[in-house]
């Protein structure tokens, strides 16, 4: 199943890498990768949102949901497949699904383009951009080029899937902006980009797709509540800060574990229309309660200092 092409250098520049690659170093590409990841994406966010700037984690989270529903759309589309699938010299070193077959590509995703390289690009660019701040803009280079280089390194992504990647996060965050001061009311930016998200639906079939779609109907909807019903002020207070994210890393997980309780594993897991809709309601219940219901709790149960 998918579609395989590539320039010849390609697979021959990632063996080279791989077999001049040493415990040490594939050790660390395996950290590196980790700055893409969904767990590091969402204790960044959590982090920027939720402490720092609000505003700023609004217009992170909006960039990031769009370049999440983005990728999985033309990975659907190109169906590439990842090159050690089709390529002797080139090795896995770090799977997507790691408890799941390497050659399972329902499981392990189509390559092109790097969501990991995109998702770098599109949260620390947008970090760099909003803040005009220099030291925002060097680390955000540094890591988005760290994290996109691990992903070759590692076998799983071919570095054509790296450099569309760093183009669709920059996209994402140029364009999004850009067509949301093209609308007076929030809530018809959010509406618009979620419609043109949806013909999705009718030709993806991986659950990256379905989980960026449930994220951002719950990011959107959760941000229009929170400013109409919660407000919540940032904090600069390095206890509440870790109280906040470690609350806020409880309640991601702990909604992710007991929304799937009711629901046979084997359904959650199966390529059907009614698993996605599920996935989609999980994810969108998931990032509204952290995004607009977890913050009311912010004025609650602490003393929250504005933001200075």
């Amino acid at each position: 199943m998918g579609n395989t092409f590539y320039f010849t250098w390609e697979p021959a520049l990632m063996h080279w890498l791989q077999i001049h690659m040493d415990t040490l170093a594939v050790h660390l590409a395996s950290f590196i990768t980790l700055f893409g990841e969904e767990l590091v994406m969402v204790l960044v966010l959590g982090y920027v949102y939720w402490c720092y700037n609000k505003d700023m984690g609004i217009y992170l989270g909006t960039n990031f949901c769009m370049a999440g529903l983005w990728n999985p759309m033309l990975k659907n589309i190109f169906m590439r497949r990842r090159p050690y699938f089709d390529h002797a010299g080139v090795q896995c070193l770090k799977p997507v699904e790691a408890g799941a077959d390497l050659y399972d590509i329902n499981a392990q995703g189509f390559s092109f383009p790097s969501g990991h390289s995109s998702n770098a690009a599109t949260v620390y660019g947008s970090m760099a951009r909003f803040s005009r701040k220099k030291r925002f803009a060097i680390a955000a280079v540094i890591l988005t080029f760290l994290v996109g280089i691990s992903r070759f390194c590692l076998g799983v992504h071919y570095p054509t899937d790296v450099f569309c990647g760093w183009f669709l996060g920059l996209f994402a965050i140029y364009f999004t902006p850009w067509l949301s001061s093209r609308f007076s009311r929030k809530w018809r930016f959010y509406l618009v980009m979620v419609l043109l998200s949806l013909p999705g639906c009718l030709y993806c079939h991986t659950t990256d797709y379905y989980t960026a779609l449930g994220m951002s109907i719950g990011f959107f909807a959760g941000n229009l509540f929170e400013e109409k019903y919660v407000r919540f002020e940032n904090t600069r207070n390095p206890v509440q800060i870790l109280l906040r994210l470690a609350g806020g890393g409880v309640v991601y997980f702990g909604l992710n574990i007991l929304l799937k309780l009711p629901f046979d594993p084997v359904f959650l897991a199966s390529s059907t229309p009614l698993s996605y809709s599920v996935r989609v309601i999980r994810y969108a219940v998931i990032l509204f309660v952290i995004v607009a219901v977890y913050p009311w709790s912010f004025g609650r149960f602490t003393r929250v200092r504005p933001t200075t």
